[in-house]
């Protein structure tokens, strides 16, 4: 999961850095496609379809097998999740064109905002104040990674103070399109029941079609000085492919992204399952480390104090929001006690509650 994560932002970021001629003779220009590098990513997610009803065969072949049956449901389910996953992963990859890739990583972490208070307003479900005082440090940790993209200007590639700032305000705004697609996963398709990889697979394909039939009409529109192709539309998937023609090293970028996605995926299902969700999120946050320490290596960037410490704080932010401080708290006698007097007071609203609503 470390190693495929890592891949996925620095093979997306390897290829935004290519330079080649286009179709038509065009002149040498940056691989600057984010549309087409969404539709490699969903491809990636469509493989963990081919994945699980290959590992639900292999298991239906064991004398006991583990898996349940693949239940019968509505695939439109995933639709909505779908169209927020097309848009947050469209907005992201104009983003990286704009942005660091340690930037861009560090940054993804603002989700847990938007998912806590989604969640709250939705879901009705009450955050501790550990939880609180988590989205608190991520908002602290956020403004630090901003400031240090305005301080240093982080013109990786050339882009000016303006692109990097729009860039890391993107991924901000593509965090809220994520969390929403959190919320509507948790609300509408988890009560199925649906195997994570069924579930990744299925949003895969919806994002694949509809990302694809839209490549069509994106070829037409003009958006000017907005565009980084030479005809300005919004996305010319000729041009991408020409550019790939010419230089292949970008296809190999590209079938990196894809893999990794796909591997990325069913590591991260696997470490949940076998592991923990804790360990999941130590792992995420060590793929920041990772992708910072290798976009430093290879000059993509230069090194910011800002930077870490920042980090360090979305860190601390993460850790508290999901639960790490309570294993070590867990040991103090006053903190045992708190938390059996809230157990309490949680089991005796919900009588309450079911007693209020009990039919006379």
């Amino acid at each position: 999961m470390l190693i495929t994560g890592s891949i996925n932002t620095l093979s997306a970021k390897w290829a935004d850095g290519f330079s080649a001629n286009g179709c038509n003779g065009s002149p040498k220009h940056l691989f600057d496609h984010p549309f087409l590098q969404a539709v490699g990513m969903f491809l990636g997610e469509v493989s963990c379809l081919a994945v699980f009803y290959i590992l639900l065969c292999h298991d239906r072949r064991k004398p006991e097998p583990q898996m349940a049956s693949a239940k019968k449901f509505n695939s439109f389910i995933f639709l909505p999740p779908a169209l927020c996953d097309m848009t947050a992963t469209s907005i992201m990859y104009i983003a990286l064109n704009l942005t660091s890739a340690s930037s861009f990583q560090m940054l993804r972490g603002a989700v847990i905002i938007f998912t806590g208070l989604l969640s709250v307003a939705f879901l009705g479900r009450r955050l501790m104040s550990s939880q609180w005082v988590g989205i608190f440090l991520t908002i602290c940790g956020l403004v630090v990674v901003g400031l240090a993209d305005f301080v240093s200007g982080n013109n990786d590639q050339g882009h000016k103070l303006s692109q990097v700032i729009t860039g890391d305000l993107l991924i901000i705004i593509a965090q809220i399109i994520v969390a929403i697609q959190m919320v509507l996963e948790e609300k509408f398709v988890y009560k199925h029941d649906v195997h994570p990889l069924r579930a990744v697979g299925t949003e895969g394909m919806f994002g694949f079609i509809i990302l694809t039939a839209l490549l069509i009409p994106m070829y037409y529109i003009p958006v000017g000085q907005f565009s980084g192709n030479p005809r300005g539309v919004l996305e010319d998937a000729l041009d991408a492919f020409c550019q790939i023609g010419l230089k292949p090293l970008i296809f190999v970028a590209l079938l990196g992204n894809i893999l990794s996605i796909a591997f990325f995926n069913f590591a991260g299902i696997s470490v949940t399952k076998e592991i923990s969700a804790t360990t999941r999120m130590v792992l995420d946050s060590l793929r920041t480390m990772v992708i910072w320490i290798v976009s430093l290596a290879v000059g993509w960037e230069q090194f910011h104090g800002l930077q870490i410490l920042g980090f360090i704080i979305l860190l601390l932010g993460a850790a508290l929001y999901n639960g790490f401080h309570k294993p070590v708290l867990a040991r103090l006698p006053w903190y045992r006690e708190r938390m059996e007097e809230e157990y309490e007071r949680e089991r005796l609203l919900t009588e309450n509650k079911d007693s209020i609503n009990v039919s006379p």
